[in-house]
């Protein structure tokens, strides 16, 4: 069955929906979908108090720690956390109440080059256990390609099932927005879903595009299941009007 993973996205310590593609270090440009009234703190309690777990954090540039740390403390060990997380950093987050770590840009350099060294690191100093490994990609005429510096930097890394094999021994989940569809509501990236699910190698979550349930039920049948999935900018709870907030927990409880 796919499950339901909540989460709350941080820009400028609000938390924001925003279309993912729009992100850049200057800032123009940027689409904002939604931003909230209520704090992370709020949202945390919420998933808290509701039973859902697996949830992510997430980071989109500076300015967002405190309101991180402060989800972190009022769900301790049921969310995790990722954006701007290094070999050095890592340990910090955990110890600050986050059940794994979230990493991308680290794993590469300035040109998006692959380093293995860095992934070494990283399980050696917090264990692959709780290590997610966030392959988030943009389609590209040979495929899908991982995305970094905030989705703008296309790296060398291809989304296969040759790579999620080679990187499933690395970590617990795999994360994976749909960067040029995030945000928009205009339905799943399906020749993406349908890649992922027929992979079977470790949990796996999707997010990006879903406009409705319609959208988050194609995901269970195309992967049967085996892989979770993030609403959004669509849902009720951020603002949305194609997916229910309270029917995702029904189907949680049914």
């Amino acid at each position: 069955m796919t499950h339901f993973r909540p989460c709350i996205d941080l820009h400028h310590g609000q938390v924001k929906q925003i279309v993912g593609g729009t992100l850049s270090d200057d800032g123009k440009g940027l689409k904002t979908n939604f931003v909230a009234f209520h704090s992370a703190e709020w949202y945390a309690t919420r998933y808290r108090e509701d039973g859902l777990k697996g949830g992510h954090i997430i980071k989109l540039g500076p300015g967002n720690d405190q309101a991180a740390l402060d989800a972190l403390a009022a769900y301790p060990g049921g969310l995790q956390v990722g954006g701007g997380i290094t070999p050095d950093n890592a340990s910090d987050w955990l110890e600050a109440g986050a059940s794994h770590v979230i990493v991308t840009s680290a794993l590469f350099d300035a040109a998006g080059q692959f380093q293995p060294s860095v992934l070494a690191q990283l399980v050696e100093r917090v264990g692959a256990q709780r290590l997610v490994l966030d392959l988030s990609c943009r389609r590209t005429r040979d495929g899908w390609c991982v995305a970094m510096n905030r989705w703008q930097t296309l790296t060398s890394l291809c989304v296969t099932h040759e790579t999620l094999d080679a990187l499933a021994g690395a970590c617990s989940e795999f994360l994976i927005h749909a960067a040029d569809v995030e945000g928009k509501c205009h339905g799943i990236e399906r020749d993406l879903v349908s890649l992922l699910g027929s992979w079977r190698g470790c949990p796996m979550t999707y997010a990006g595009g879903i406009s409705s349930m319609e959208d988050f039920l194609l995901i269970e049948e195309l992967s049967q299941g085996y892989m979770d999935a993030t609403v959004g900018s669509a849902l009720d709870l951020f603002g949305g009007s194609g997916v229910r907030y309270d029917d995702l927990l029904s189907r949680r409880l049914s």
